[in-house]
Order: C-alpha cells, then structure tokens, then sequence
C-alpha cells in the first residue's frame, strides 16, 4: 500500500518454462492498415526452445505479424495470447517480462553510452529480487554481442551495425522467454549476420523461444528451426526449410526464378535466383 493508501500492483513475474512449452498463440489476425488489409487471417504458434524466421517479399505483412505478436499492434480481428493470456492482459511491465523485442532501428535523443542503453533492458526487472543479476546479465550480454571495444562510446555515435549490435545486447540482457527481432541482421556484414543467428539458436538451446523476420533465405534455412513464408498478408507456408524451401513455391511468392539445393556438406537448402 502506498502513502495516500491505494494498493500497489506488483507485476507478475513470469513462471518457468520448458522446451516445447507454448510461449505464444496468435490465431486467425486481421490487420488493416490505410484501407489496405496487411495481416489476413493468419495464426502462428511459439514453443520455447526453437528459432522461427518469418521470411517472405517486401510488404507481404511481415513486420506487421512481429508488431502483433508483440502487442504493439491490436488486430483488427483475431487474438494473441502471451503465456495463455492475452497479451492486452499483461500490464506493460509483465509484458516487458516475457517478451522482449528488437525493432528495425532503434534512434536516441540523447548521448547515452552503448553500457547504458544496454542496461536500460533491465528496467521491467527493477525492485524485483532480479535486480542482484543486473551487472552479469549486462556484462553477458555486451560479450555475447561483441561490443566491448565501444561500450563506453555514445551510441549515437556508432555505425549502423554497431548500433544494431547494442541494440541486439539491450534486447538480450531482458532476459525474456520470448525474442521478436525485426530484420537483425540487415545492416550487418557476413561476420555479424552469423553470430546474430548464433546468439539466436543458443537462445533457443536455453529454452527461450525466438521470432526473426529475415530477408536472407539461406540465413533462415541454416537457423531457423522453422520457416513461416509469408505472401499478400497470409502465410502460403509453414514448416522446416528443407521442406518449406520450394523452387516452385519461392518461384511464386517473390516472383523470380529461384534454384533450390541441398549445400553438399550440410544438407541446408541453398537458394540461388535463377540467372539466364
């Protein structure tokens, strides 16, 4: 109870999880946007302890699904449940807990150094018994995304890739069940790509569940545990890449000849555009 005698709410912390456990439903959504429908009818299921790549052509609702699944977004029809709730029924706290998100690009008024914004994603732990953790878990982070040699530079004063590391660090040391990253890897060189999609299959392998909208398809075959295409606001597609990855299917959804093949070593689907 605070001094003017009214009750404090104490956010719900999340209980723990197992792989294969449901992190998050999302059925039937609906979405429309400027008279336009983005999102139509689709449904999507997150277990802990697996990496799906959302993939699919320029305006096929990708983003949008991210943003409903987060809760940022309210569809228009459809619901979304977070932890069996829905996710409109978490405070925004309790939410923060559970699910963590990293957008497409992440802009600072102020001159906040890359340490700070990566502790800022401790916040929905503060006065929780968590808070003991809050140094490791950002010290982790900053390893694990390799941003030590300038965590004590101001972060508006990074490239674009080193701000999406910090960025990817933040979304990190929030330490939710649940990671939604909106194209991580689009201002990244071949190095950085591979240790975001690293980091989110070990996030995986920790019992965390990971959503990632990606626009590399060979980069979704090698990590994703599944694929979900998306084309014209509907999933055309859902399931593992070497299954999902059609020639006849990505032929059609991006429009453009593509070869599909197994990498010799791997066994990953390789997809090529068809070059005359």
């Amino acid at each position: 109870m605070n001094l003017l005698g009214g009750l404090v709410h104490r956010p719900r912390q999340p209980a723990a999880t197992n792989p294969g456990d449901i992190l998050l439903t999302a059925t039937d959504l609906v979405v429309e946007l400027g008279g336009r429908r983005i999102l139509d009818e689709v449904s999507l299921t997150v277990r802990a302890g697996e990496v799906i790549a959302l993939v699919g052509p320029n305006g096929a609702g990708k983003s949008t699904l991210l943003g409903a699944l987060a809760g940022d977004l309210v569809p228009g029809r459809g619901q979304v449940l977070l932890a069996d709730r829905p996710i409109g029924g978490w405070t925004p706290v309790e939410r923060a807990m559970r699910r963590a998100v990293l957008p497409q690009s992440v802009a600072l008024s102020f001159p906040f150094t890359c340490a700070e914004v990566i502790a800022m994603g401790r916040t929905p732990w503060s006065g929780t018994s968590q808070t003991d953790q809050d140094e490791a878990v950002v010290r982790q982070a900053v390893t694990d995304c390799q941003v030590a040699d300038f965590a004590g530079r101001a972060f508006n004063t990074l490239s674009g890739g080193e701000r999406a590391r910090v960025a990817l660090a933040k979304t990190l040391a929030q330490q939710a069940d649940l990671l939604l990253l909106d194209e991580p890897t689009a201002a990244l060189d071949i190095r950085h790509q591979e240790l975001v999609l690293r980091i989110a299959r070990e996030q995986a392998a920790a019992g965390k569940g990971v959503v990632v909208v990606l626009h590399d398809l060979e980069l979704a075959g090698a990590y994703a545990h599944r694929v979900a295409v998306l084309d014209r606001s509907r999933v055309v597609a859902e399931g593992p890449a070497a299954e999902v990855f059609t020639a006849d299917l990505l032929s059609a959804v991006y429009q453009h000849e593509v070869e599909v093949f197994p990498h010799p070593r791997t066994g990953v689907p390789m997809v090529i555009p068809r070059r005359d």
